[in-house]
């Protein structure tokens, strides 16, 4: 089995518990260590690694953490990247926590870009506030990452109709996963 294969059984098969309780919010979240944790069982069975570095890449007007989050099975390797800036003006934290929040932040969306974590499902998403938004979901359209990501998905038994319920499917890009889903 390739790597993007053993990464797409993960992405098909995943399932990471909220631990975590909000109560200024009152929701439940997941966090990245959460991620970490689901993902242990998949290491040892489909021989690969997960890592996540992190590098501050801008310091002005605010430093920029880049969190790369990597599965790789020795040979090869797929990354995914999350940027998260520093508010070094948060009111009652010390500049430690400042780095530490956005560092967890960063952690947990590297980590969802690379297993294809449905934001929707994920309290940062979900809490509106106490304001009314409506959602718009993101188009997926051939030639795109999330497009080559979701061929992969396909190729690994997953369905189009999960797809639909997270993205606006251009005519193109169904005509073409319906290729994928055929073979």
């Amino acid at each position: 089995m390739i790597l993007n294969e053993k990464l797409a059984t993960i992405q098909t098969k995943f399932k990471s518990k909220k631990s975590r309780f909000n109560s200024f919010g009152k929701y439940n979240f997941r966090s990245a260590e959460d991620i970490l944790e689901a993902t242990k069982p998949y290491l040892l069975e489909l021989g690969v690694s997960v890592r996540i570095d992190e590098t501050i890449i801008a310091t002005e007007p605010m430093p920029i953490v880049e969190s790369k989050a990597t599965i790789s099975d020795g040979e090869n390797a797929i990354h995914a990247t999350a940027l998260v800036g520093v508010d070094l003006n948060q009111k009652g934290m010390q500049t430690p926590q400042q780095f530490g929040s956005a560092s967890s932040y960063g952690k947990k969306y590297a980590l969802g870009n690379l297993f294809l974590i449905d934001d929707t499902q994920d309290s940062d998403a979900s809490n509106t506030h106490g304001k009314n938004v409506s959602k718009v979901k993101p188009t997926l359209d051939v030639g795109t990452d999330a497009f080559t990501k979701a061929v992969d998905y396909i190729k690994a038994g997953g369905s189009i109709k999960a797809i639909n319920t997270k993205y606006n499917v251009s005519v193109a890009a169904k005509a073409e996963l319906k290729k994928h889903e055929q073979s």
